[in-house]
């Protein structure tokens, strides 16, 4: 099997057959002998942040000499960014090998493309014999394809109004399917949330005898300060502090994911008998490798991709946007998917963004220009149309001066069409 012909198949075969449910899921593990038993790590649902802190935390774990599995969706670019060994994009040969292996069994069960790369993610770190896995929740957790995992500690990062078909249209819903990671007498950690939230994810901990670490209550952060470098923070536990903490990630909502990751793997180490040190913890914070989250691709004029995807998203986007932006004219490149929020997402874009230029992307999920557009006028803020991304990009580029900022953002399907042509789009190559 080489790439296309695996990529054509997973595609093909399996992409459209999409549902929540865990029975395919236990039975295709069942056959496989259960991997997801056979594992110790960190488990992170959430609305919004978990892919940054499941990163945070494998920068911690590969600090500490760890070997290191990393699973999270969607991937900006290489399908093989969903299965990380010891930070890098699992093997093509590795990846054939296993999917060959239970191809048979993916079919017989009829398996959906999520579900088939997270059994390919266990058997993978299980063939490895990883130290420590770490899964990202897909969609929800009660029912996500990931809940089979019998992680050592749970995190949810967040809770805020998303997927509303799948998983509720209150907060309070949303924070029960949220919950379904949560497993019994395994510690939680828990991110800053609305209050109904966290009172009903305490409620299903309280249930399952499961501790619990809360922001602002049980350990905490402050002294956040953000610049295109990173994010710099105090860390205060009951432990123990950190102060003068640095991270490579920008924004202040990065500030609080590196604080539930590293609360998180403090917890992991002392369940599993290990030590946590403090220089490897700092250089760790400055390692993060986690594309397309307030990256900055280019600095004349300052180009930055950010995977906003819905109301949470967007407004730590303008929070930062406002620190960070020290009265350069704001360029917005936009396109986002048509089950959001589009007039509250644009809405809040349109009080930084000097002009946007809307275009849709490549996603079957993807709003029509015209939505976004009326959008945009509601606001009373400049636009331009471009038929995709790239075009709007550069239109972007072509009207921004050299100390302009650009800023493309809207879906994480956006900026994973602009990453691999960057170079090209910002010299205004053809």
């Amino acid at each position: 099997m080489d790439k296309q012909t695996f990529l054509d198949t997973i595609y093909q075969r399996h992409s459209g057959n999409v549902k929540l449910g865990l029975e395919r899921m236990e039975a295709i593990l069942a056959v496989m002998e259960h991997p997801e038993r056979r594992l110790r790590g960190v488990h992170v649902g959430g609305t919004n942040g978990k892919g940054s802190t499941c990163a945070i935390i494998e920068a911690l774990a590969l600090a500490h000499g760890q070997t290191t599995g990393l699973n999270t969706s969607p991937h900006l670019v290489d399908y093989r960014e969903r299965i990380r060994l010891d930070g890098q994009p699992i093997a093509w040969g590795e990846l054939y090998d296993i999917y060959t292996r239970w191809a048979p069994t993916f079919i017989e069960h009829e398996a959906s493309f999520f579900e088939i790369t997270t059994s390919m993610a266990f058997a993978a770190f299980v063939q490895r014999k990883v130290d420590t896995a770490i899964f990202e929740v897909g969609l929800g957790g009660r029912l996500d394809g990931t809940r089979p995992f019998v992680a050592t500690i749970n995190v949810i990062t967040s809770i805020s109004i998303d997927h509303p078909k799948s998983l509720g249209d209150t907060i309070e819903k949303i924070a029960f399917e949220k919950a379904g990671i949560l497993k019994p007498q395994t510690p939680l950690v828990l991110g800053q949330m609305p209050e109904v939230a966290r009172k009903v994810i305490l409620h299903q901990a309280d249930k399952l005898n499961a501790p619990t670490q809360v922001i602002g209550r049980d350990f905490h952060i402050d002294n956040v300060r953000t610049s295109l470098e990173g994010a710099s923070f105090d860390y205060r536990a009951s432990d123990g502090e950190l102060t003068g903490l640095r991270t490579n990630m920008i924004g202040a909502h990065q500030a609080q994911n590196a604080a539930l990751a590293l609360r998180a793997f403090q917890l992991y180490m002392q369940r599993i008998g290990e030590t946590v040190d403090e220089a490897k913890v700092r250089a760790a914070l400055l390692r993060v490798h986690w594309p397309g989250r307030l990256e900055v691709l280019h600095k004349r004029p300052l180009v930055l991709i950010d995977g906003a995807h819905n109301e949470e998203g967007v407004q730590s986007l303008v929070q930062a946007l406002q620190t960070l932006n020290d009265g350069r004219k704001c360029h917005m490149v936009l396109a986002i998917l048509r089950d959001k929020k589009l007039d509250r997402m644009i809405g809040d874009l349109c009080t930084v963004a000097d002009k946007l230029y809307i275009s849709k992307n490549k996603s079957n999920r993807a709003a029509e220009i015209a939505e976004q557009v009326e959008a945009a006028q509601a606001a009373g803020t400049p636009y331009e149309t471009a038929y995709d991304v790239t075009c709007a990009t550069r239109r972007a580029l072509e009207e921004a001066a050299p100390d302009d900022l650009i800023v493309i953002t809207g879906s994480l399907y956006t900026i994973s069409e602009i990453l691999p042509f960057d170079e090209k789009i910002l010299s205004l190559e053809d």
